[in-house]
């Protein structure tokens, strides 16, 4: 285990490249010849190391593979891979597993992300420090334009995978990351989604494998002239939220296995060592529930925290699903996707319980709890619909976060009956 940890430098391939940086296009001919030129320029004045460049194409039906092909004839080191089907997660996936490089990146073809933050992503994993890498646009270092329902949408989806799939990194979607090739190769198999959920799932798995995910703040500008169906790729991306959900908890991936030879166990302390922290009547401090106060105002402090995200995760889903489904459908299904990651946020930021113990009645009481949010949420809407047949939408949505108030003082108080004395 120790000579696959060592630095990836010991793995020579045959072009010698050490970093294979893959860009996914789909009718990017205005953009692609700018991007990969600026690229390849970068690289080569400040990059140490020998590396290629892969154009993805799926599936374009403009002149952006001829474009591709051109670049490939111009400059050394940029390879063009054809695809005959779209999808980014399909692009990286195929791009990834015929790269001889033993670290393999990515970046979208906009370029949103400056290049100043490629070398940091990319050398703990040449060293092997870390396994994987992720450009961050929401560290407190990171400098990001971008709109405000961006900015909402981006927040609000990477609370709810804190709540739903325990996700400990901070920005699943920034278009600029990286993992070594021999981790690809065991992760790769086992990712379903070739869309935009493909990131998250990849992830996911990594952290659950045990696996060190290294995060680089990011100075990022958003591009106006992005084509992403904001509405459509954020029902995707809940559908595979519930599809990954569903299959860590019936153990339906090897994750064991790959903790086993892959993971990096916890730290111990060495024999004759004091801990390094002890509680108030000088116990060590050992375990995750231990670092969740007891008391009722800290827990009302995370359970408030935690109540902001899944209201604006609501939101995003009820504006984002009202069009389409109509009030209360899109009410039903963003109070009750909410309420699961809700449940299992305050399971483990509020009230320190880790583990499968009494989860399934922590979230029989959150059900309960959502059917009283439907309750209060639903009746509210009804009144102001008996009341306004065509109300305004602010009018709707101020109606909908009373209710939701509301419905959050039922939850605590639920919630701290079931949990607070089953802590651990």
């Amino acid at each position: 285990m120790n000579a696959q940890r060592a630095a990836v430098q010991a793995r020579p391939t045959a072009a010698g490249a050490v970093l294979d940086v893959v860009i996914p296009v789909y009718n990017e001919e205005t953009d692609l010849g700018p991007c990969v030129r600026r690229l390849h320029a970068h690289l080569t004045e400040h990059f140490p190391y020998p590396f290629q460049i892969t154009i993805a194409d799926n599936a374009s039906v403009d002149d952006t593979p001829a474009i591709a092909d051109g670049l490939a004839a111009e400059l050394p080191g940029v390879d063009v891979l054809h695809l005959e089907a779209k999808g980014r997660g399909r692009a990286l996936s195929a791009a990834w597993s015929a790269s001889s490089a033993p670290v393999l990146a990515y970046m979208d073809v906009d370029l949103s992300t400056d290049l100043a933050a490629l070398l940091p992503l990319v050398a703990p994993l040449i060293s092997g420090h870390s396994d994987l890498a992720i450009g961050t646009r929401l560290a407190r270092t990171s400098r990001v334009v971008r709109g405000a329902k961006r900015e909402v949408i981006s927040r609000a989806y990477n609370l709810l995978l804190r709540g739903a799939l325990a996700a400990r990194f901070s920005d699943a979607q920034c278009g600029f990351k990286a993992i070594r090739a021999d981790v690809a190769g065991e992760l790769l198999p086992l990712v379903r989604d070739t869309g935009w959920f493909f990131d998250t799932e990849l992830l996911v798995l990594a952290q659950r494998a045990g696996l060190r995910i290294h995060e680089v703040p990011v100075d990022w500008v958003d591009d106006p002239d992005s084509r992403v169906d904001i509405v459509a790729t954020a029902l995707a991306d809940l559908r595979g939220v519930g599809r990954l959900g569903r299959a860590l908890l019936t153990g339906a991936l090897p994750l064991t296995a790959l903790r086993a030879q892959w993971g990096r166990g916890p730290l111990t302390v060495p024999p004759g060592r004091a801990p390094l922290a002890v509680s108030p009547d000088r116990a060590p401090l050992t375990g995750p529930a231990t670092q969740v106060p007891v008391g009722l105002p800290r827990q009302l402090a995370r359970f408030a925290a935690v109540g902001v995200a899944s209201t604006l995760a609501y939101l995003v889903l009820f504006v984002a699903t009202r069009g389409a489904l109509g009030a209360q459908p899109a009410n039903l299904l963003a109070l009750l996707v909410t309420a699961v990651a809700n449940t299992a946020a305050n399971r483990r930021l509020t009230f320190g319980i880790t583990g499968r113990r009494h989860a399934g009645r922590h979230h029989v009481q959150g059900l309960l709890a959502f059917a009283l949010g439907l309750a209060l949420t639903s009746g509210s809407l009804a009144v102001l619909h008996a009341v306004h047949a065509v109300p305004a939408r602010p009018v709707e949505l101020a109606v909908l976060v009373a209710a939701n108030l509301a419905a959050t003082v039922l939850r605590f108080v639920l919630l701290r009956l079931g949990m607070h004395h089953r802590r651990g």
